[in-house]
């Protein structure tokens, strides 16, 4: 079952990573596909099947945010990414700043995969420190 939860999880990831990626290219060009009906919901569906499973992994593996450093650095970077995605989205005022979110975001969303690799919280920092 754990194998199944965390390609889950994988999967999740990357699909929302794709389609965020997606949205933020359809944003800087004002593509008319960013008010469709599916690219408003499917986002929303993937980003709750991706925290369902963290939660299920975390509860099968007894590994929790305040106990462990580095799942610590995910939720606060997650924190940072959903933060980012909303300037990038929804409410940056110039195509500027959204675009400016937009790569913060995708740059956040680079260092969770780097931590949720590692097992450190210093997720790609790692290297060059």
């Amino acid at each position: 079952m754990y194998s199944l939860i965390k390609f889950a999880h994988q999967l999740c990831a990357f699909a929302s990573f794709t389609l965020f990626a997606v949205r933020g290219v359809w944003m800087l060009r004002d593509a008319p596909q960013l008010s469709r009906r599916w690219v408003r919901i499917l986002p929303h569906v993937v980003d709750t099947l991706l925290l369902a499973s963290a939660i299920a992994l975390t509860l099968m593996l007894h590994q929790y945010p305040l106990t462990h450093a580095w799942l610590s650095a995910k939720v606060l970077a997650l924190l940072a990414y959903i933060g980012l995605g909303l300037i990038a989205l929804h409410y940056g005022r110039s195509r500027r700043v959204r675009a400016a979110a937009w790569i913060g975001a995708m740059t956040v969303f680079a260092y969770i995969v780097s931590v949720a690799l590692s097992h450190d919280a210093r997720g790609f920092f790692r290297i060059v420190m």
